[in-house]
């Protein structure tokens, strides 16, 4: 919405300083006047640009690579104009789009909203800048329009080009972008509508604000079997304890530790696919996805001593022993992770 107000209002002040109205019409006359009278500050690529950044930008995007999130949302997607070259996609066959629309998609008829002159105009913009010159536009952070020095926002600039993804995992980000998501979420993204993300998710998705423990309560007598429980709640299933034969009294041990001290997170099960896991940001760690190839004993012992900075994952150090930590690896390593180098790829690191 606030690019939309604010593309308007530029179209409306360009408009104005060529003698035209907020549809590219002049303030003083009944029809339509030509591109051809508007004086020489403004030609008729201006006209054009004036009249594309007002109806088109919406959904063929700023740029004209169709970016947006109204395009998201449009099957087929809108048009990308620089990905087109000119024999693809010549003048008059915009033209003829842009009067006509095009039947089978969100593209509408603007034959009785612009005159021909208009769209002639809008028509001759789009197949130089965008389709010929594969330009960006008019800039639109610039000190006149109110972001003076705005390379100093540049930690953000590869989430808005959507060179990074918004769901990278924090771990796989640098201290810089962290920033630079921070930055983006916080402020660029009420313009730049959306990112890029690696997992587009469900479009509909229970999110954990109260805890659904559906009577079921962990080590407790009476608690529903796992599958009523699986039935019940989809967190709570998450809370069962792996039953694994054949464990070493080391870990054993571990087992004890983890579940009074790690399963909070990370769930019973390891996978910190319950409650409080999922409702953490960054979720917490999905153990199983690991192994000792990934996540090699040292590295893994490291995390639960020393803490994961830019995580809700805190340093141990000071309430377990050295021992006990080794023993919360060993069970671990034995319960949880894959048992070899299928586990995830990207270990865990600072």
């Amino acid at each position: 919405m606030t690019r939309t107000v604010l593309a308007g209002a530029a179209t409306a002040l360009l408009l104005i300083a060529a003698g035209y109205d907020s549809v590219g019409r002049t303030a003083d006359a009944a029809g339509p006047v030509a591109p051809s009278t508007v004086g020489a500050a403004v030609d008729a690529h201006e006209v054009g640009r004036a009249v594309y950044n007002f109806r088109c930008y919406f959904c063929h995007g700023y740029s004209g690579d169709a970016r947006t999130l109204a395009a998201s949302y449009l099957a087929p997607q809108p048009r990308d104009f620089r990905a087109a070259t000119a024999a693809e996609l010549p003048r008059d066959r915009i033209a003829a789009a842009v009067r006509e629309g095009r039947p089978g998609t969100a593209m509408k008829s603007f034959g009785g909203i612009l005159s021909d002159a208009e769209i002639d105009a809008v028509a001759g913009f789009v197949a130089r800048e965008f389709v010929l010159d594969k330009a960006s536009n008019t800039a639109y952070h610039t000190a006149e329009n109110g972001w003076p020095e705005h390379q100093r926002f540049a930690v953000a600039f590869p989430f808005a080009r959507g060179e990074r993804a918004l769901d990278a995992p924090v771990e796989s980000l640098s201290a810089g972008e962290r920033e630079g998501r921070r930055l983006y979420l916080s402020a660029c993204v009420s313009c730049h509508d959306r990112g890029r993300v690696l997992d587009e998710g469900p479009a509909w998705s229970a999110r954990p604000v109260s805890y659904p423990r559906m009577g079921f309560e962990p080590g407790q007598p009476n608690t529903p079997p796992v599958d009523a429980v699986s039935s019940a709640s989809v967190y709570a299933k998450h809370e069962v304890v792996p039953q694994v034969a054949g464990l070493t009294p080391r870990q054993q041990r571990g087992q004890a530790l983890f579940q009074a001290n790690c399963a909070f997170c990370h769930g019973g099960d390891g996978t910190g696919k319950n409650w409080i896991g999922q409702f953490m940001e960054p979720k917490a760690r999905d153990l199983t996805q690991y192994s000792a190839q990934t996540l090699p004993p040292q590295r893994l012992r490291q995390v639960i001593r020393d803490g994961l900075p830019g995580t809700s994952m805190p340093a141990w150090r000071a309430v377990l022993k050295p021992a006990e930590i080794d023993a919360i690896g060993a069970y671990v390593e034995r319960v949880m992770f894959a048992p070899g180098p299928a586990g995830d790829s990207i270990a865990l690191r600072r």
